[in-house]
């Protein structure tokens, strides 16, 4: 069947179309951040051909475990978690072809082809998106705990007044007051003053108030949060802190009157569910408020939890966690809730809501990262390369042109016409498969055009072998294809073989590297046996008593 030029001729066609139609730019509808944070439908032309972080520019970035913040038992089991959640988050954040990887055994390196929000990018990243849901308390413990926190503090000499250490007092040092302690004075004017400031005796009691509003709230002023923070976490005022409960912020100050002050919630310290059993997220429009919200889906073991619970508790009221910091005013619990959810964001625009969306969906980080190194290349970096890429293939191109030319003669123009077929065809390829073409791909696609016309010196060879014999044309041509495949086929398979190795074991440009030299390989074999075959084909066949052939 292939022996028909006809035959040939639609295969070839078919393939060619294919590549220039893979080859055109299309139009896609995407959701672009505009100035105002609002995430609109813009309708972009795609170059076809994707690009990789070195050809298009983009963010590189290098991040680690922060201990800081949380102490781990097992570093390596959270590196690799870690590992696993970003490559989630990278692949719904619609960047192409995000590399995500380990540098050494602590380390996680993150690149991002033509990012276009860097911020937004490294906030996704970097956030821990732990989604908790806990019971407000309604007995009023933490105002029946204050003065025992009071008198906590007052124990470790952090007051002004009576029975305080000599020197410097700690409520002193929170609140900045002076840094000379090189007198007794001046030490006691400090703590008085930082008293003073505390509303005498009464250190917290006079910071922390009730809210009136929901049970478990209370308020802090915002000038006063870190202090706050600083005090209840010390471990003397700890261990008075009322048993199964824990304080929480809200994630936003409020206003109150002229003063801008920060919610603070008394919380069970067992959470309902946690973001373990988030089976979906989606950002949505509250068709009431017309705010941005995040509704969830949980799986059904979290939606039989979370329905039990929280029938229990109708009537109470509900704090949303979110990095442990309480998201929105606690909602009241009016009925059982099932699987499905919603998590209300005041303030946030609704790229927010999708990102938030996002990290919620591919999951928790299970230790905080931060960033250790960061660098952003530039496009005119990428301009450079494709620049250098371009000119080294033309040169190579017309270095194989000058060399099949001038040596094969005619039959050297007929393997020139096969090979600017293989650059369609494995452009064409590149396109439709959708992958990536980096720098290291660009070499690939170079080295591989050598390749594309070792075949045809393979085939040429032997038919001039067959010439020497004093065989016909014809029967040359027949048997220097014949003859040649063996050695064609070994020589692509063994290439092929080590493409595929350091496709499965390389990671970045290595990859992009083997996918380029892979999808060569295949368009060269069918470009050097195949094609430059059937235009012998038609040459015999315009001239059937041709006695001498020039190669």
């Amino acid at each position: 069947m292939l022996d028909s030029l006809r035959t040939r001729f639609i295969i070839i066609a078919v393939v060619l179309v294919a590549c220039v139609v893979a080859l055109f730019p299309r139009e896609l509808t995407t959701r672009i951040k505009g100035d105002d944070g609002v995430m609109r439908d813009t309708v972009v032309r795609e170059v076809p051909i994707k690009r990789g972080l070195d050809l298009q520019g983009g963010m590189h970035l290098e991040l680690e475990l922060d201990q800081s913040k949380q102490v781990s038992a097992d570093p390596k089991r959270d590196i690799g978690l870690a590992l696993q959640v970003l490559r989630k988050r990278m692949d719904e954040f619609g960047v192409t072809e995000p590399l995500v990887q380990m540098k050494g055994d602590d380390q996680i390196v993150v690149e991002l082809a033509g990012i276009t929000d860097p911020q937004r990018a490294k906030d996704i990243v970097q956030q821990s998106a732990f989604l908790e849901f806990r019971i407000t308390d309604e007995t009023s413990a933490l105002e029946k705990a204050l003065p025992a926190m009071d008198r906590a503090l007052r124990g470790l000499g952090i007051s002004g007044g009576a029975g305080a250490s000599p020197g410097r007092s700690a409520v002193a040092d929170l609140l900045g007051a002076g840094t000379d302690t090189t007198a007794d004075s001046a030490s006691a004017d400090s703590g008085a003053v930082a008293d003073s400031l505390l509303g005498g005796g009464a250190i917290l009691s006079s910071l922390i108030l009730p809210s009136g509003g929901v049970p478990g709230e209370y308020l802090v002023p915002e000038t006063a949060v870190a202090r706050v923070d600083s005090l209840v976490n010390l471990p003397a005022v700890q261990r008075v802190l009322p048993r199964g409960l824990v304080l929480r912020w809200g994630a936003a100050p409020v206003s109150v009157g002229a003063q801008m002050m920060r919610p603070l919630y008394m919380l069970s310290d067992r959470p309902i569910v946690t973001g373990d059993r988030l089976e979906s997220a989606t950002a949505q429009l509250d068709p009431i408020t017309n705010g941005p919200v995040v509704g969830f889906v949980l799986d059904r073991e979290g939606g039989r939890i979370f329905g039990a619970e929280t029938a229990r508790h109708v009537g109470d009221f509900m704090a949303i966690i979110l990095d442990g910091d309480v998201q929105g005013t606690p909602p009241r619990i009016q009925e059982r809730i099932g699987r499905n959810g919603q998590i209300s964001l005041y303030g946030k625009s609704m790229a927010d809501a999708q990102d938030l969306a996002l990290t919620l969906s591919a999951g928790a980080l299970p230790v905080p990262l931060q960033i250790v190194k960061e660098r952003q290349v530039g496009a005119s970096l990428g301009a450079d390369a494709i620049s250098a890429g371009m000119v080294a293939g033309i040169i190579g191109i017309a270095f194989v042109v000058a060399v099949m030319v001038l040596y094969y003669k005619m039959s050297g123009a007929l393997s020139i016409v096969a090979l600017l077929a293989y650059v369609l065809i494995t452009l064409g390829a590149l396109a439709g498969l959708g992958a990536t073409l980096t720098l290291p791909g660009l070499a690939g696609l170079v080295l591989s055009i050598g390749i594309a016309v070792d075949g045809n010196v393979l085939i040429f060879e032997r038919i001039r072998e067959e010439l020497a014999l004093g065989k016909s044309v014809r029967l040359s041509v027949d048997e220097g294809f014949k003859h040649a495949m063996s050695a064609i086929v070994d020589s692509n398979v063994t290439t092929a073989l080590t493409a595929l190795f350091l496709f499965q074991f390389g990671t970045g440009p290595v990859k992009g590297f083997a996918v380029t030299l892979i999808i060569g390989i295949a368009a060269s074999l069918f470009t050097a046996v195949f094609v430059t075959r059937t235009l012998f084909m038609i040459w015999l066949d315009r001239r059937p008593a041709m006695s001498t052939l020039s190669i």
